[in-house]
């Protein structure tokens, strides 16, 4: 391998995974696929901070129980989110007695995560290892912009940061109709000097780029390739700006081989979420849903799964900085 693209030789098998969203995200197109739907967006909480690590729970305890494994089992958990200091993931794993390593890569962490994990199960320093994240709705836009309860209005660049999580156990045991993990790639960081905090698809789309494209490679490969190749939460806009950098870039069409997680959990048409979903629990739902139960049908073989993040924090954006963009991706297959 070359372009820092590596390979498992071991290929970890996946061991289960699960997704929880809330009331808005079953609303959308891939309602039937998720395995906890809570329509209570507070999850009777004291805070849309605590009501984000109940949905961490919820996909942890689920995945857990579908690989009908316990705490025990688990050697390390890398988790996050977009609150600071991912404090979502360590009050949502707090109640459990498992390693905990706290991972943020903005919404990239549920690639970075699995990524992380793995590297660990493929090396031989854990048997079972869980990659979990999360996002809420409300709770990013207080951190981030403003408070829901001010009102203000989205700009079309704008995207829905989804209230939702998603796990996924990687392991060395053989599981049968379980997508295995091939390869993993770390993103460099990409900025296009970007400063609107509301249109972070442009951020993240260079990164997504060169990601995809350092992959192909490093690998020799082409987009026909693959199934599928799956960004984030790069929307509307981020995804045309990736196709028109990708064809610039390396001379092909993106198009026909790509989806982003941030244009199928909402439908466009009929929910008010402007350019499409963004946050950790974007890319985390979507592919703990609809993406692994297709690679455990068959209906997918090859899926590179490449999640964005704009690393940018309240401060800087208040600073006048501008908001680099990460990539990171891994390679699975049910074959």
């Amino acid at each position: 391998m070359s372009n820092s693209v590596i390979n498992l030789k071991n290929r970890p098998f996946v061991q289960s995974f699960a997704s929880a969203v809330g009331k808005k995200e079953s609303e959308g197109p891939l309602k039937e696929y998720f395995d906890v739907i809570c329509k209570d967006t507070s999850m009777g909480q004291d805070s849309w901070e605590m009501a984000e690590s109940f949905y961490q729970k919820k996909a942890f305890t689920t995945a857990l129980q579908k690989a009908d494994l316990k705490e025990s089992d688990l050697d390390i958990v890398f988790a996050g989110d977009l609150q600071s200091q991912c404090t979502a993931a360590g009050f949502a794993l707090r109640d459990y007695s498992v390693p905990f390593s706290g991972t943020y890569g903005a919404c990239s962490t549920m690639a970075l995560t699995l990524v992380l994990s793995s590297l660990m199960v493929n090396a031989g320093y854990a048997q079972n290892a869980a990659a979990l994240t999360s996002s809420h709705f409300c709770a990013a836009e207080r951190q981030f912009r403003k408070p829901v309860q001010y009102g203000g209005q989205r700009p079309p660049t704008a995207q829905w940061t989804v209230t939702g999580s998603g796990c996924v156990i990687l392991g060395n045991g053989k599981k049968e109709h379980m997508p295995r993990a091939e390869k993993v790639i770390f993103g460099k960081i990409r900025d296009l000097g970007i400063e609107d905090e509301n249109n972070m698809g442009a951020a993240m789309a260079p990164a997504a780029c060169e990601t995809i494209g350092r992959f192909l490679d490093g690998t020799g490969t082409s987009p026909e390739d693959y199934d599928l190749i799956l960004t984030g939460d790069l929307g509307a806009v981020g995804t045309k700006l990736l196709y028109d950098i990708f064809e610039r870039e390396y001379g092909g069409n993106l198009a026909p081989h790509h989806k982003d997680c941030g244009l199928m959990i909402y439908s466009l048409d009929s929910q008010d979420v402007n350019a499409g979903g963004s946050g950790c629990g974007c890319s985390a739902s979507v592919l703990c849903s609809k993406i692994m139960k297709e690679l455990c049908e068959g209906k997918l073989n090859k899926v590179l799964f490449v999640a964005t993040g704009a690393l940018l924090s309240q401060t800087s954006a208040m600073q006048g900085e501008t908001v680099p963009g990460i990539a990171h991706g891994i390679l699975f297959s049910n074959q």
